[in-house]
Order: C-alpha cells, then sequence, then structure tokens
C-alpha cells in the first residue's frame, strides 16, 4: 500500500515525540505530537478546516461530486494556508486501498505547496472492514500518525489543536477523554485558541424528518459538556471543527464555538435550521471550507462556499464570517 507521508514533506518541523508507541501510553505524554515554532509559519498564521471530501474513483458521481472535490482541493493550495485541517471521511471507504489512491493523487497541490495536513478519523476510514485493519489502512497511509487514533499539534506560541476520534469513546474516564483533559490542563501559557477537530459533532441542528442518525451522540455530547466546564477557566478559547453532516452549521455554546463544516465534496445533506444555528442561509448546496486568519487580538473565520457546482467556471464567495477574540489576562 502507498504511503502518502504527509507529514514528512517536512521532516525537521516535527517534534520528537512521534514515537510508535501504544494509545495507552501516550496518556500522560506531555505537550504536542507534532509542534511548529513560529518562525517556522508565516508571520500571519492562516489554516483550513473542512471534511466529508469522500475521496473515491472520479466516476462516482452519486457518492461524491468529484469535479467539486477536485476543485476544492486546488483552491485551498491557492490560499496557501499553513495548515489543513480535516475533519474526517478522507476516503470513501477506508477499506479500498485505491480510495487512498486517489486522495494521494488528487492532493498532489498540497504537497507541492508543502501545505501541513492535519487528518481526524471518520466512520468512513474505519467502514467495511475489522477496526484493526481499518486502522492499519490508515496507519498506513498516514505514518506518522502510527499507533494513534488522536493526537495534537502546536502552530507557533498561540494556536492548539487536538485531532480526536469520535468513533472510540470520549465519555468520562475514557483513554480519549483522560488524554484530552490532560492536553488542556498542561496548554502551554502562549496558548489563546484551541481548535478540537473531529468527525461527528457534538452541536448540530436537531433534525426531525432527515439524516436524523448524524444528530449528536452521548459519546459527542460528553465532550461538549466537558468543554462547558473547562472553558470557564481555561487561559484559551475553544473552537470544534466537525463534519459528518454534508452541510454548513455554526453554534455557540458556554464560550465555545461549534462548526459543522462537512462540505468537502461528499452529497449534499439538507438541514431543518434551528434557532440556535447562526447561520441561517437557506442556499443550498454547501459545499464549502473554512478559513481562519490568526490576528494580534483575535481569531477570524470565513466560509468560502461555492457558488454555483454547475457553473462551467467554479467560484467562491464568503458566506458567513466570525471572530472569537483572544481571553483578558
Amino acid at each position: 500500500m502507498m504511503k502518502f507521508g504527509l507529514f514528512l514533506l517536512l521532516p525537521a518541523l516535527l517534534c520528537a515525540q512521534q514515537t510508535a508507541t501504544p494509545i495507552a501510553g501516550l496518556l500522560s505524554e506531555p505537550g504536542p505530537t507534532f509542534r511548529f515554532a513560529d518562525n517556522q509559519r508565516p508571520n500571519r498564521l492562516t489554516f483550513i478546516a473542512y471534511g466529508d471530501q469522500r475521496f473515491t474513483d472520479p466516476a462516482n458521481v452519486k457518492s461524491t461530486d468529484p469535479r467539486v472535490r477536485q476543485w476544492l482541493v486546488n483552491q485551498i493550495a491557492s490560499e496557501h494556508p499553513a495548515a489543513v485541517i480535516l475533519n474526517g471521511d478522507v476516503p470513501l471507504h477506508g477499506d479500498v486501498p485505491d480510495d487512498y489512491a486517489v486522495f494521494h493523487a488528487e492532493t498532489k497541490a498540497w504537497r507541492d505547496a508543502h501545505l501541513h495536513v492535519f487528518p481526524t478519523l471518520g466512520n468512513h476510514e474505519l467502514s467495511g472492514q475489522p477496526p484493526r485493519e481499518a486502522l492499519e489502512s490508515w496507519w498506513s497511509n498516514f505514518p506518522e500518525l502510527r499507533n494513534r487514533r488522536w493526537y495534537s499539534a502546536q502552530l507557533g506560541s498561540r494556536v492548539y489543536v487536538l485531532a480526536l476520534d469520535s468513533e472510540d469513546s470520549l465519555l468520562p474516564g475514557s483513554d480519549q477523554a483522560r488524554w484530552i483533559e490532560k492536553q488542556i490542563e498542561g496548554l502551554p501559557l502562549s496558548i489563546d485558541f484551541v481548535i478540537l477537530t473531529m468527525h461527528r459533532p457534538p452541536i448540530a441542528d436537531i433534525q426531525k424528518h432527515i439524516e436524523v442518525d448524524h444528530n449528536p451522540r452521548p459519546n459527542e455530547i460528553a465532550l461538549r459538556d466537558y468543554l462547558s466546564k473547562a472553558a470557564r477557566t481555561s487561559h484559551a478559547r475553544f473552537l470544534v471543527s466537525a463534519g459528518h453532516i454534508h452541510n454548513y452549521e455554526r453554534s455557540v455554546l458556554d464560550d465555545v464555538v461549534y462548526l459543522v463544516a462537512g462540505g468537502g465534496g461528499a452529497v449534499p445533506y439538507f438541514v431543518e435550521r434551528t434557532p440556535q444555528d447562526l447561520y441561517q442561509s437557506v442556499l443550498f448546496p454547501n459545499f464549502h471550507y473554512v478559513k481562519f486568519t490568526l490576528e494580534k487580538d483575535r481569531l477570524t473565520g470565513a466560509m468560502y462556499r461555492v457558488i454555483d457546482p454547475e457553473a462551467p467556471t467554479l467560484s467562491v464567495a464568503v458566506k458567513d464570517r466570525f471572530e472569537i477574540f483572544v481571553k483578558p489576562r
């Protein structure tokens, strides 16, 4: 199986802690799994988050829109972000090696641009085969993550990323929950923003008629409840970027921002929007990505939506903007 080694493009930037250690041995691991110093990134840090690309045979136009999927990859490369965060469901089928091969081929522009790519496990990565075999496929394609289902990355002195696995337990006392607690409790004082990326969302518009099986589950709600408590005392602001729902949503609960950013190319899902959703547009579909820019006193977010997926020439327009301000020190 081909190993993509996206992190290996710049091996000197990775911290020395990326060892092939069983997950149980990582629970007390201090600090980030990957670390990038301020002088190893642009002066103005930007990064992009989006999910549900479902890379697969371009002839498959039922499960994905391959034209939009490929165009978004190239458009993101043209943004020259410091990092690309993938919210899960990178391949359509984790048990199909060719789907990972399509991912490798279609994201060549990212490697050419030397982008740091942080993937997150989704349900499609683990579909169609026993969990251990599915994880082996994942690790074979992302060897820097060997034996890790979740990990962290520090992007300069002010931004910290926690890449989580919503297919594993997030309930209080679980291995992953205890790891998250240790990571947040041990945040460097310089960190202003923590980005938690995961596949299944802790908060979403509750659906009563369509895609009801994509409503938040107790597993992710447990993380939401923990973050509500942690946000009261942490010196950092929290943002959660999830996917699973192939649309865009934005909510705020207890000073934590929650995004559904699942517009990477998978077949779109219509959403019945509830009052808590701060994005109330009736436009559909919402193929998109979210670009973040770090400012002196805030993190700004902008959702770039594909204006018309059927247009001869594709283009995007900003359809949502928001700001998260640094906590007073």
